[in-house]
């Protein structure tokens, strides 16, 4: 059997490789520890007060002596029941616990919200120095401007790339070597729109910070409304992040892990490959 030639590039530099963990590990624990902190009360709402009879989305639990304990989410005032998951979960010895999020999705796993909030705040500023040590290496270096820049050529073709992830056709030789458009936008949104957002209706959560700069209650249109988009946008993130580690698995798992470990890709097919 005659073995396709490849070719082998330096992908990833060192500093985009170290922020990049950084990066995974302070959105895991940030998530997890985020969830401790919903579950002291697991309800969201819109405005500067909690409109505890109208919520936007709430997990709650009923118990009676029939049914014994149910999950129920509320949506938008549609109730559904998520017993075992959202609302009430299974705990030590198989026993249903009421609780916002199971156990297993919080840090620390049991109810402790000073200690959530502790792991939250340390892990939230290490996000943010590491994002602006990104960015900034990012300006001088000119890898923001080279690598996730889109050229009018890739948007041109968006539909194109589009149609080829949809069908699970992933570039190969030349074509491999950069980011495609899909991939630019989106690491272009994650970094410009969904992480600052996250960052800065976290900041508008604390009144310390709302006294120091009181505008950010008027952007974002009260505390419980920063408090919900800050959710949403926590959300999107675990979107990405699932949608990216699927990418990653299905256009080769091992080629794409080890470029982002030691920087080194292989182009599928050798650089001139179709």
């Amino acid at each position: 059997m005659v073995e396709r030639p490849t070719a082998s590039i330096r992908r990833h530099s060192i500093m985009v490789r170290v922020t990049h963990w950084i990066n995974a590990a302070c959105l895991l624990i940030l998530l997890m520890s985020g969830l401790q902190i919903f579950n002291a009360h697991p309800a969201l709402y819109w405005g500067q007060a909690s409109a505890f009879d109208h919520p936007l989305l709430a997990l709650t639990a009923t118990d009676n002596n029939e049914a014994g304990i149910r999950g129920v989410t509320q949506i938008l005032g549609h109730a559904f029941d998520t017993t075992g998951l959202f609302g009430a979960s299974t705990g030590p010895g198989d026993q249903i616990w009421a609780r916002g999020f199971p156990s297993w999705l919080t840090l620390p796993s049991y109810q402790d919200l000073s200690t959530g909030r502790r792991w939250h705040f340390f892990f939230a500023w290490l996000l943010v120095f590491n994002g602006a040590v990104y960015l900034v290496y990012g300006l001088i270096s000119g890898h923001l401007r080279r690598d996730l820049l889109p050229t009018r050529l890739q948007l041109r073709k968006i539909g194109h790339t589009i149609r080829e992830h949809l069908l699970l056709r992933f570039p190969h030789g030349d074509e491999a070597r950069h980011y495609n458009v899909l991939q630019k936008l989106t690491y272009l949104a994650v970094a410009l729109v969904l992480l600052p957002l996250v960052v800065l209706t976290g900041l508008t959560m604390s009144p310390g910070i709302d006294a120091a700069v009181p505008e950010l209650l008027t952007v974002f249109g009260g505390r419980q409304s920063a408090r919900t988009i800050h959710f949403l946008a926590a959300s999107g993130l675990v979107l990405f992040v699932l949608v990216h580690i699927a990418m990653t698995l299905l256009s080769g798992a091992w080629n794409n892990l080890r470029s982002m470990i030691t920087g080194t890709y292989v182009l599928p097919g050798g650089p001139h490959a179709h």
